[in-house]
């Protein structure tokens, strides 16, 4: 019985941790990027490019992606708004898939942005990889990163760990309740980890 009890102590001292680290993560993540993120393009002061994170153009059913087309709608406003001179669209590219291709296309043929102003990036598999290529392989410093507000934090807070002057300008969200509840959740749950990786030294590949 007392092995029993022991173990039931433990296990709720280890949850107990488990949600303190987690409420500690993100409270610091939110700390570090007040002020750092706009959802009125009328706030949001100029940067030369914007870097804007990837995501698949349709879903599963092959219906349009709400959050890809809202990404889009967001970096199109920053352009027509004179608030960028560039932009980056950064996501994965491999066999039959192409983000960054899609997100140029639309931009250009449904948002009515000129071709020669976009960058592809076809190597942002992540949301850090897009981050670290958009400062070391195309030396960019000073950007706008454009994406949902629930994903902006924490792409702020790898561009901070990486010396950038990056704002965010928060994209749209989807209020679906089937997957604004999942990504929000899943947004604190990655938090956590992108903030104990740093607090170790650990870069998030």
């Amino acid at each position: 019985m007392r092995i029993v009890k022991n173990i039931f102590n433990l296990t709720f001292i280890s949850v107990e941790i488990g949600i303190l680290l987690i409420c500690l993560a993100n409270a610091w993540v939110f700390a570090l990027t007040d002020g750092r993120t706009y959802t009125k393009i009328s706030k949001i002061p100029p940067r030369e490019v914007a870097l804007v994170l990837g995501t698949s153009p349709k879903m599963r059913s092959g219906q349009s992606n709400p959050y890809f087309t809202k990404r889009m709608d967001a970096t199109a406003l920053l352009y027509h708004h004179g608030k960028i001179k560039k932009i980056i669209v950064s996501g994965e590219k491999s066999k039959g898939y192409d983000e960054p291709a899609a997100m140029k296309n639309y931009l250009i043929y449904q948002e009515g942005v000129p071709e020669d102003i976009i960058i592809e990036d076809p190597r942002g598999f992540n949301t850090y990889k897009s981050i670290l290529r958009c400062k070391d392989v195309y030396k960019k410093d000073n950007v706008i990163i454009v994406s949902q507000g629930f994903h902006n934090l924490r792409a702020l807070l790898f561009a901070r760990n990486n010396n950038m002057n990056a704002l965010g300008f928060d994209a749209q969200d989807v209020m679906k309740p089937e997957s604004y509840y999942r990504n929000q959740f899943r947004e604190i749950l990655a938090r956590t980890v992108a903030v104990v990786y740093f607090a170790l030294g650990i870069s998030p590949d």
